[in-house]
């Protein structure tokens, strides 16, 4: 892979990691479509695999540092006992959440990107994110008009079920933070703290996907070319997903009505003429 393919790679996962439309869709779609002779799945790609995802979680720990100190020091009693069971709640519902993602990604990942890891299927499947994202928005505003429920007030169900959203993400082309959020608006979060759950959970799942792709290059140790470019590329995915998370944040808390629809009918279009080019 070129230093440019590498660069580009790295802003497709920077923005569409953050946004609710499909990383790993996006990051099977467009080489297909460019014509790269590049094996996504091989050996030769993994330090990059490694180091983008490393600089995607490190871009979410800048920007959610302060979630994470208010949480940690809230559950320690410094602000009082009521903020303490709340960090203490909260922080017991992300670890809930993420159980599925462990067990079932740890059990069928694998299975499951080798029948449908192709540019085609990642296609259809962000397609079919864009069905899902448009069909909760309408959902939560017919059914759950007024609702803005504080985190803490989820239940540990409730939690389980975000986490089992999660899980889509699996299949390339749904998107971990779209189905994250579907999954707490129709529990009745707002936009904004569905993706504040979403982004706070999506951390230690994503830092420990590093950590076993890392593992991995004890097999096949990368030449210093490789980490070269895998750590420009990184540093590339860092800016765009920190900008990103900013960005989307922002037009969450400024767009609750009608949030996702702009992401659903994308994924609806940029899925359906994929998958028209592809076949």
């Amino acid at each position: 892979m070129t230093l440019l393919q590498a660069i580009l790679i790295a802003i497709i996962q920077g923005a569409t990691e953050q946004f609710p439309i499909s990383s790993l869709g996006h990051a099977a779609i467009v080489p297909a479509i460019l014509h790269w002779s590049v094996d996504l799945h091989g050996e030769m790609f993994l330090p990059l695999l490694v180091m983008l995802h490393l600089g995607t979680c490190v871009a979410l720990l800048i920007f959610f540092w302060r979630d994470w100190v208010a949480l940690f020091t809230g559950a320690t009693g410094r602000y009082g006992a009521i903020c303490q069971m709340d960090s203490i709640r909260i922080l017991a519902l992300l670890i809930v959440a993420t159980i599925p993602a462990v067990l079932i990604g740890g059990l069928f990942e694998h299975a499951i990107r080798s029948l449908f890891g192709t540019a085609r299927y990642a296609a259809v499947f962000l397609a079919l994110n864009g069905v899902m994202l448009l069909i909760v928005d309408r959902m939560r505003e017919s059914l759950l008009p007024e609702s803005d429920r504080p985190l803490a007030s989820l239940g540990f169900g409730e939690a389980l079920v975000i986490g089992l959203f999660q899980c889509l993400a699996f299949f390339p082309g749904l998107s971990r933070s779209g189905a994250c959020i579907a999954g707490g608006l129709l529990r009745g979060l707002s936009h904004e703290n569905s993706a504040r759950f979403a982004f706070l959970m999506a951390q230690p799942v994503i830092l420990a996907a590093t950590v076993l792709e890392a593992l991995k290059l004890r097999h096949a140790p990368p030449l210093p070319g490789q980490m070269h470019v895998a750590a420009i590329a990184a540093v590339v995915a860092a800016v765009v997903a920190l900008v990103c998370t900013g960005l989307l944040m922002r037009y969450f808390h400024d767009h609750e009505d009608w949030a996702l629809r702009p992401f659903g009918w994308y994924c609806i279009g940029a899925g359906s003429l994929a998958f028209l080019y592809l076949s």
